[in-house]
């Protein structure tokens, strides 16, 4: 099992690849769930909110290097 690194302590950049990388996964789950392959829907949910953290964390850290 992976260990989840808290996006807070990644760069600006490394948050912008994992956006790409959490969006390119939630276009996979919705396509096997319309295929009907998906075990686990929740995931879908879970990508979702992930996206929205990780769009927030980026947000915060570039009004705060606005500020500066």
């Amino acid at each position: 099992m992976k260990k989840k690194t808290d996006p807070r302590e990644l760069s600006p950049p490394e948050i912008e690849k994992k956006i790409r990388d959490t969006r390119a996964e939630l276009v996979g789950l919705r396509l096997r769930k319309q295929t009907g392959q998906l075990e686990n829907p929740h995931l879908i949910r879970e990508n979702r909110r992930e996206l929205a953290r990780l769009h927030t964390i980026l947000g915060e850290k570039n009004r705060t290097a606005a500020t500066q």
